[in-house]
């Protein structure tokens, strides 16, 4: 998917504003994107301006911003990028799943679309990255994900992690402390919300399980496909 030349900045804030949508938010507030990117309110302000005129997104004060549909190809191009990239480093250069988001941040401007072709058709063309999160092919289609967020889930159902969040990498090395990642299979127990924990049985390579007490954020960072039955 070969992108239109744009700016770091521009780049950058219409994957934010994308991956917003894919996790199910609404569009975007300027204060929402001003601490994600830690900038004053006033920065993105100006900067929400110049991409309204260039076509990028639509932006309603107070309404939140929504992306146009070229914004959108972008923002997906940008996000094949970043996951692919991470993928990469993961599987050939062993970095760790907590270490590749700030790499692929900085990455993900520079490469050409000649090396991402090479690093898609060298690791086989992966359909998702070391955290889950389905990597949008060359045509900008996106791989569905089965997964519902840890938060959703009721007490007693089932599931195996097949996505979690990249935002926080001291909560990635948390939950490989804890043992869980990608293909764990968790069975929700119990919410103490007011301990600020979720109880959640991990099964063990060997079949047995244990009880381990997630923190609360990982009711937004988790996503269980749901078992079968």
């Amino acid at each position: 998917m070969r992108l239109p030349s744009l700016s770091t900045m521009a780049e950058d804030y219409v994957k934010l504003i994308w991956k917003a949508g894919e996790r199910g938010g609404a569009g975007l507030a300027t204060r929402d994107i001003a601490a994600t990117l830690k900038v004053s309110a006033s920065t993105v302000s100006g900067n929400l301006k110049k991409l309204d005129r260039d076509g990028l997104i639509e932006h309603t004060p107070y309404y939140g911003v929504v992306l146009t549909p070229l914004g959108q190809q972008v923002a997906v191009a940008m996000v094949r990028r970043h996951r692919l990239i991470e993928s990469f480093l993961v599987s050939r250069l062993g970095y760790t799943w907590d270490e590749v988001h700030t790499e692929a941040e900085a990455l993900e401007h520079a490469v050409s679309e000649r090396f991402l072709d090479r690093v898609d058709a060298d690791l086989g063309h992966p359909t998702h990255d070391p955290h889950g999160d389905p990597i949008p092919a060359a045509d900008g289609t996106v791989p569905a994900t089965l997964g519902v967020l840890l938060g959703a889930i009721e007490p007693g159902a089932c599931g195996t992690v097949d996505r979690v969040s990249d935002d926080d990498p001291s909560l990635l090395r948390y939950f490989d402390e804890l043992g869980v990642g990608l293909g764990t299979h968790l069975r929700v127990e119990r919410v103490r919300d007011y301990a600020g924990v979720i109880a959640v049985s991990r099964r063990g390579a060997d079949g047995a399980e244990a009880l381990v007490d997630l923190p609360a954020a990982a009711a937004t960072a988790i996503w269980l496909a749901p078992d079968a039955d």
